[in-house]
């Protein structure tokens, strides 16, 4: 290869560097008074997420979940891909942290944010409770590599979703809304979609999941599996 041919290649490096970079900026959750803040940088092996609010709101994290994977100078968790509604279950793909009461939205304005990274185009991301959960539920999924947002409370229920897929393999800030108003979904510190209506009161006696469901069989009801990398996941009031 010659010089030339070299400092081009070392100047295209350095541009999409700055570029990757760039789509890599950590979630925003400092307009947020923080409930749990998962910065989810544990080293491999590691088998309790910290909760770094200090609330104490600490995570159990399944065997099958890959911690200290670094990907673009960003530490999270790594969900292998499992093929979607197969027996068996995998308990073991799925962070959980114990039912508390500051967990449930209630009536507040409640926010919660992710970074993630995905090639792939299904699975659920975060959920407290499920579809027939009494006291209603929230999660965040990836379906056709689409971000969906939902709340579901004593007054009904609102999805939104986003109008184009981010599973490109590159990190993306996520934020999730429910207020007086409605639920708002932002994408890298955009307003990506809106739905209007309160959907009231949401408190359940189910524990947080992240990367799938805790009640399913993948029989009757499929457990919807994450698969991709996430590096930290806020939640919070505003």
């Amino acid at each position: 290869m010659s010089l030339s041919n070299s400092r081009r290649r070392a100047g295209l490096v350095a541009v999409l560097a700055v570029a990757f970079a760039a789509v890599a900026a950590p979630v925003d959750a400092a307009s947020i008074t923080p409930i749990a803040s998962w910065s989810m940088n544990e080293s491999r092996g590691a088998r309790t997420m910290v909760d770094g609010t200090g609330h104490g709101l600490n995570g159990s994290i399944g065997r099958e979940v890959g911690t200290g994977t670094t990907v673009g100078g960003s530490t999270g968790y790594r969900f292998d891909r499992l093929e979607p509604d197969r027996p068996p279950t995998h308990p073991g793909h799925i962070v959980t942290v114990p039912d508390h009461r500051a967990l449930d939205p209630g009536d507040r304005n409640f926010v919660v944010a992710v970074r993630l990274r995905t090639v792939y185009h299904f699975g659920n991301i975060v959920q407290k409770g499920q579809a027939t959960s009494a006291g209603g539920n929230f999660k965040l999924q990836i379906p056709s590599g689409r971000v969906e947002c939902l709340f579901r409370g004593s007054r009904g229920s609102r999805a939104v979703f986003a109008k184009s897929r981010i599973n490109d393999g590159r990190w993306h800030s996520v934020e999730c809304e429910r207020s007086s108003e409605g639920v708002t979904l932002r994408i890298d510190g955009r307003v990506e979609s809106r739905a209007y209506g309160w959907v009231g009161t949401i408190d359940n006696s189910y524990p947080l999941t992240i990367g799938g469901k805790i009640d399913c069989d993948q029989r009757s009801v499929g457990c919807d599996y994450y698969a991709g990398d996430i590096d930290r996941i806020d939640l919070g009031v505003r």
